[in-house]
Parts: C-alpha cells; structure tokens; sequence
C-alpha cells in the first residue's frame, strides 16, 4: 500500500487551503493509498537552522534534516512516503510562513552541493517522490501577474522537482476570505463576485485537488 502525507501550511484548519487538500485526500485514499493528514499549524517548528549538519563529509543523513524539533518525525515520514501534497493560502504573493520553513527543512537536507557527471546537483534521495503543491489566494488569476504571483509560487514547484524528481501545483483563484463579508470592512472585494467563484469554480478545484491526489498516488516514476 503507498503512503502519502498531505501537509496543510494553512493557519485556518477548515477552510478553502484544508478543503482543497482534504479532497486531495480522498483522491489518494480512492487510489488505495495510506493517507496520513497533518496541520502544520500544530507543530512547533522553525526553518532552516543553517547548522549544515546535512552538508559535511560523511553525512549520513541520507535526505532527513538532522534537526530533532517537533518536525523532524513529519520530514521523516515524507522521505519515506510515496507521494506529498502540500496546501498553503498566498499572503501578499507569498506561502505562509509555515510552508516555507517545511520547505526549507525538505529540500535543504536533500539537496546537494555536489555536482554530478552530467554537469546539475548530486541528488540524495535514490528515488523520485512525487510532490504535489495546493495554493489558493483571494486574487483573481488575471490580477497574479501584476503582483508576480506566478514568480514567486512557480519557484516552489521548480525546486520540489529538482529535489523530489516531480512536483506540480493546483492554483486556486479569488477564494473566500470570510464566511459573512458584512462583518469586515473590505470594500475592496465584491461579495458578489466572490459568491459566484464560489458557487462556480471552487466547486472545479475541489474536483481538481482530488485528481492531483489520485494521480501522484497512482505516478509510478
């Protein structure tokens, strides 16, 4: 049976990031997988410590950051799954702070300053883990350019591929940001436009998000 983690970066546990990644969820446990669902928002982690343990000769590290914090056992179970989805809404064009110091803990243990015969970078994991990455953010998709949206976000999946061996992202656009508009000021949104993503297009990325966890779960690389 494969394994796959599904990591929500979101500070909300039940709304638009965990919706995605729970259908995510379905997706893969509909392919046969062991599905195990962790909110980040519980874990008392920090990134990187530049400690560079994973960077002397003789490692034996072997891809697992050797930082023993409360996150350690996540990243064990990531290196040892099948598969990785992982959700984050978009603050002021960027993940949360949570998704990147995931991030940062994932691929700096597994990277490499190496070079190998073919001229890239030495990778230390002897197998390809299929890394699947949900954003969803209240900007509609014609507006990410002018905020360099897709700058910013595609460099998470270029660098999950270069470390996992595959990545790829669901974009979910002009999300609801409250349940009740009335109770916020927030004249810079029409409800009205928001209901009817909803209504329309959410409905298509939940579809979406649940295809993405049945297809890494079924990728055989």
């Amino acid at each position: 049976m494969k394994k796959v983690v599904i990591l929500n970066g979101s500070p909300r546990k039940n709304f638009n990031t965990a919706k995605l990644l729970q259908e995510a969820k379905k997706g893969a446990e509909s392919a046969g997988a062991k599905v195990e669902y962790i909110n980040l928002v519980d874990i008392n982690f920090k990134g990187c410590m530049s400690c560079f343990a994973c960077k002397r000769k003789g490692a034996t590290t072997n891809g697992l950051c050797a930082w023993k914090d409360d996150l350690r056992p996540v990243l064990e179970k990531i290196i040892n799954s099948d598969a990785v989805i992982i959700g984050s809404p978009v603050y002021y064009s960027y993940p949360t702070g949570m998704f990147r110091n995931l991030l940062e803990r994932m691929l700096f243990a597994a990277g490499t300053y190496i070079v190998d015969e073919n001229g890239g970078l030495k990778r230390i994991l002897t197998r390809t883990i299929p890394v699947g990455i949900i954003f969803t953010m209240n900007c509609p998709e014609a507006l990410t350019k002018n905020y360099d949206y897709p700058t910013i976000l595609n460099a998470n999946e270029s660098a999950c591929r270069a470390i996992f061996g595959y990545a790829e992202t669901l974009n979910s656009y002009d999300t609801y940001q409250f349940t009740d508009y009335s109770k916020y000021d927030c004249t810079l949104f029409d409800e009205r436009v928001k209901a009817k993503v909803r209504e329309e297009q959410f409905p298509k990325d939940l579809a979406n998000a649940f295809e993405m966890g049945k297809r890494l779960t079924e990728l055989n690389l």
